[in-house]
């Protein structure tokens, strides 16, 4: 215990005079949880700019331009004289989507003879896209139904019937966990956390790569008498509270004040985000175990976790990537940590559902006993070079 507070305290007066810790640790982590959690702050993208090309411009055209116009997720924001002048405002990112109504739709609508509207939309952004896809199309059923109801009201149905003939089944639709349809919810809490890992791989590998640089390995060593262990406990020990601190903020912060949907106990969120660091502590250790280099286990980390966030399966789901793809995706940590989250916080259900993945996260914090020699003989032996 005594080499081991000796080596915790010499590590502190290490973070105290190099400004990149502060930086990594502390001032970064709080940017990205401030800007991802405003970035989104609305839930979903609102007002999004929309065009109109009617070529009919009757009261009940007008009509439906009005009620898009109302939808939350879409803005008229400019009529058109012809598809050409809206499909290049398009390729001239001014509005993501456009409405065409051709001239006779009212007339056609009324004679029941099924005119043809169309819409366009731009799937370079596939959140605007969707979103208003789904606008649209529901303001082209709605434009029907509006006239259908009228023409059934004038012949004399009730109420009941038009609503059967309009809606002869009825959608009952519950959206769990979610129900608000909140990008902030379930992106912000992988992109955050996500980011979190970056740093501590970085600062891990980076940390252990400066004893080397420095020439200071064989006396980091030396104050633990040659217990590697010791040497690695109390060298993070510093490091692990100060990540404790960030994460528990974190969470705080997005449960606490932002009231994220939370479904699962707090002693959850503590063991997650307990998990959280030390796993990517045990990565960050074993990345430099591989590669006893600064610059290659830092590549390393980083190449790591910026694939995270393609692996851990929020913007596109595991099961619909390939074999192989799927079977990689249990190699990076962030995958468990949202799985966990998604399975025990996000919909509440008790951690033996996802035993396997945290025992996944708790391997990963094992890794290091892998290279522990390695690093030692990496201290001792090892000519540090650019």
């Amino acid at each position: 215990m005594k080499e081991l507070w000796i080596i915790a305290i010499r590590e502190v007066k290490i973070l105290a005079k190099n400004h990149i810790y502060i930086f990594c640790m502390l001032l970064f982590p709080l940017l990205v949880m401030v800007f991802f959690t405003t970035l989104m702050s609305d839930g979903l993208p609102m007002d999004m700019p929309v065009g109109i090309v009617d070529l009919d411009n009757t009261s009940t055209t007008r009509s439906i331009i009005r009620r898009l116009d109302a939808f939350q997720n879409s803005e008229v924001v400019e009529h058109y004289a012809s598809v050409a002048e809206a499909r290049q405002a398009i390729q001239q990112n001014r509005i993501y989507a456009f409405l065409y109504i051709p001239k006779g739709t009212t007339d056609e609508l009324l004679a029941s003879r099924q005119p043809k509207v169309s819409f366009y939309y731009s799937m370079t952004s596939v959140v605007a896209g969707t979103l208003l896809m789904k606008d649209l199309k529901t303001i082209s059923m709605l434009g029907s139904a509006a006239v259908g109801q009228a023409t059934m009201r004038a012949k004399g149905y009730t109420p009941q019937q038009i609503q059967s003939f309009l809606q002869p089944i009825r959608i009952d639709l519950h959206q769990i966990a979610n129900p608000w349809t909140n990008y902030n919810a379930y992106l912000s809490t992988m992109i955050i956390p996500g980011c979190m890992m970056l740093f501590i791989f970085l600062i891990t590998a980076y940390a252990i790569g400066m004893e080397l640089k420095f020439g200071r390995g064989t006396q980091w060593v030396r104050v633990a008498k040659g217990n590697m262990v010791v040497a690695l406990f109390g060298k993070f020990l510093p490091h692990t509270a100060i990540w404790l601190a960030v994460i528990y903020s974190y969470e705080y912060y997005i449960f606490g004040i932002l009231h994220f949907p939370f479904l699962g106990s707090a002693w959850t969120l503590v063991l997650l985000g307990l998990m959280e660091v030390l796993a990517a502590q045990g990565f960050g250790i074993f990345a430099f175990g591989l590669m006893p280099s600064l610059r290659m286990s830092m590549s390393v980390c980083s190449l790591w976790a910026v694939l995270s966030f393609s692996m851990a399966g929020s913007a596109f789901p595991i099961m619909g990537m390939d074999t192989p793809l799927q079977s990689l995706s249990w190699l990076f940590p962030l995958r468990h940590y949202y799985m966990l989250y998604q399975i025990c916080v996000f919909n509440g259900f008790p951690l033996l559902e996802a035993w396997f993945h945290f025992a996944a996260l708790a391997a990963f914090m094992l890794l290091p006993w892998l290279v522990i020699s390695k690093i030692k003989n990496a201290m001792q032996t090892y000519v540090y070079i650019p």
